[in-house]
């Protein structure tokens, strides 16, 4: 396994256990991390053995979100070598597409990923828990589009795409036009979170729960859900998606899992 400086990986059977380790500034974006998290989700997509992926973030916060420090840092060096406005555009959006591109990673991952959110979850922080397929949280875990506070608008970091179809366009633009804080609580209440749990030790419980009750699914199915709850989120009829659903259906029964599964549930059935 790939030695990281700033994630930590831990394997507990068909589980990766997966943590940002920069405690000291908040699990912030920079850009070490950045690279760390595209060669983790990269490398996932031809790995077999790995079968759910927990994400979750050291010390007290999940993640604070862009590493301000260090990009502001490296942005008034760049400004100073390069003086001219089109090279001042092309750093800036390469920061953003490499950004972006770790929380693609986790969406092409074939893995479901399970955000595990306590503490701060700002900004870039947000756009990550957002790309994950579940998240839990804790009662004090706040979330906002801190890009807005600091100059910027609010869509950022796939945040103006998947946010509002969690939530609705109504408090996506709450939370997109103010930065507003939403903490545990409401974030269940709202859809952005699936389960609110009273500390992290629970929410640590919660979470290995869901895993094994998804091990004990079928490899390629649970691949293949994850691809269709995916697809289901743009996909364009009832029809079109109904077609992906039989297809994959078909794929699964004549793969052979389907009738070891079936063998396993009669023989439960029968007790």
């Amino acid at each position: 396994m790939a030695a990281y400086q700033y994630l930590t990986i831990e394997k507990e059977g068909a589980c990766d256990v997966v943590t940002l380790n920069r405690p000291d500034r908040f699990n912030a974006l920079g850009r070490q991390m950045v690279t760390e998290l595209i060669a983790y989700f990269t490398g996932l997509r031809e790995d077999y053995k790995t079968r759910v992926v927990i994400l979750r973030g050291a010390g007290k916060a999940f993640c604070s979100g862009l590493d301000l420090q260090e990009n502001f840092a490296e942005g008034n060096a760049g400004s100073k070598k390069e003086s001219g406005a089109g090279s001042r555009i092309a750093n800036v959006l390469q920061v953003q597409r490499r950004i972006v591109h770790a929380f693609r990673c986790m969406r092409m991952a074939p893995q479901p990923i399970i955000a595990l959110v306590h503490g701060a979850c700002c900004g870039g922080g947000l756009g990550m828990a957002l790309a994950a397929d579940i998240r839990l949280v804790t009662p004090e875990a706040k979330m906002n589009v801190a890009m807005y506070k600091i100059g910027l608008t609010g869509g950022d970091m796939g945040i103006s795409y998947l946010l509002p179809r969690l939530v609705g366009t109504s408090v996506a633009a709450e939370m997109m036009m103010t930065g507003r804080f939403m903490y545990g609580p409401r974030a269940v209440q709202t859809n952005l979170a699936s389960e609110l749990f009273p500390n992290q030790a629970e929410m640590e419980k919660g979470a290995r729960q869901l895993v094994k009750e998804m091990l004990a699914g079928s490899p390629d199915g649970l691949r293949l859900t994850k691809d269709c709850i995916q697809a289901s989120v743009d996909a364009p009829s009832f029809e079109s998606q109904v077609s992906l659903e039989d297809r994959q259906q078909v794929l699964m029964v004549l793969g052979g899992d389907w009738f070891k599964h079936v063998g396993d549930f009669n023989k439960k059935s029968k007790l």
